[in-house]
């Protein structure tokens, strides 16, 4: 059974920094493409960013691209997004997905999630 855990989130200030992580297991992690995905309050899923099966390449959507930052480590079968310079417009539940490529859509169900807030 696939289980993504995502984990690291809470309050930060603008212009703060905060880290995020996923947990993934019951699949063969380093064989997936993975992405962080958010949803604002009132608003659907939005797609932020993906990393290939093997970590060498990487998409972000422009609005955190040199902001945002995803990185994996396939032996600990982990996902991270490095979140620097935080705008209030970045707060929403951030979830991960995996993908069986880098330019496909992410599979559902997502984890949990985790809510990330940013005060102005």
């Amino acid at each position: 059974q696939v289980q993504l855990v995502e984990s690291g989130g809470g309050l930060a200030q603008a212009g703060g920094s905060m880290r995020l992580a996923c947990a993934g297991s019951g699949f063969d992690f380093g064989n997936f493409a993975m992405n962080w995905i958010r949803q604002a309050p009132g608003k659907g899923y939005e797609w932020i960013s993906a990393i290939s099966s093997g970590g060498g390449t990487t998409r972000y959507l422009p609005s955190v691209k040199g902001r945002f930052t995803i990185s994996r480590n396939n032996d600990q079968n982990t996902l991270f997004l490095q979140m620097n310079n935080l705008k209030p417009e970045d707060t929403a539940v951030y979830y991960c997905g995996k993908s069986p490529t880098l330019w496909d859509p992410y599979d559902r169900p997502l984890g949990q999630g985790t809510q990330v807030t940013v005060s102005s």
